[in-house]
């Protein structure tokens, strides 16, 4: 169960970013674009070429009618799911970056109970912090809030808050576990780049195992 959970969390992370990297891309070049099809309009009209002018007009009409006044709102509601869902993501793995010089210098014993002490305060936070988003999301529900460009139900939007914060409770009440059990947090190295193990195991031109 917790396999297709870490799945699903991974999935829907990188998909949200893919999806709004993508629309943003495509609203700038429609952008960029009509400002470009503008100025060839303008220079075909000021040197007197009617076929090119008629031509652009109709590529004008036809981008312009391409409504993605929508684009940037859906954007910053997905990168707002994204990072909830990605800090829940960043404290299974152990991407989030935390000051601990002083507690490494602690006994191993000490060291470990301000680990657990700090694993259970930030589920604490993150739990009271989902309650008070699923009150919030629980009211907003019961009003005809919609958003002004996507008019989606508001509570929609937020319903983030309380998933994603209490997903992170989850997932700090989870390394709290593993570690009361195996001593280990989980450890991310932020020079691994993922696919570089196997170039690393190719063989060089030059060497022993290369060619040339």
């Amino acid at each position: 169960m917790l396999r297709i959970l870490d799945r699903l969390e991974e999935i829907l992370v990188g998909f949200l970013m893919a999806a709004a990297t993508t629309i943003i891309f495509v609203a700038v070049m429609h952008r960029y674009g009509l400002s470009m099809i503008a100025a060839v309009f303008n220079y075909g009209r000021s040197h007197d070429m009617p076929g090119l002018t008629a031509v652009v007009k109709d590529i004008f009409l036809a981008v312009r009618s391409i409504n993605l006044t929508w684009a940037q709102e859906l954007c910053i509601i997905m990168f707002v799911w994204m990072a909830k869902f990605g800090a829940a993501y960043g404290v299974r793995t152990g991407i989030h970056v935390g000051v601990d010089v002083m507690v490494n210098k602690l006994s191993k014993s000490n060291r470990d109970k301000f680990v657990v002490l700090s694993l259970l305060a930030g589920a604490l936070f993150t739990g009271i912090i989902g309650s008070l988003g699923a009150n919030f999301v629980w009211h907003m529900a019961h009003t005809d809030a919609t958003s002004p460009d996507l008019e989606m139900p508001m509570w929609i939007v937020y319903l983030a808050i309380p998933i994603g914060s209490y997903l992170m409770c989850f997932r700090f009440l989870q390394v709290a576990v593993n570690f009361l059990r195996t001593g280990e947090l989980p450890h991310h190295d932020h020079g691994h780049v993922d696919g570089m193990d196997e170039v690393d195991d190719l063989p060089v031109a030059g060497t022993n195992g290369g060619k040339g």
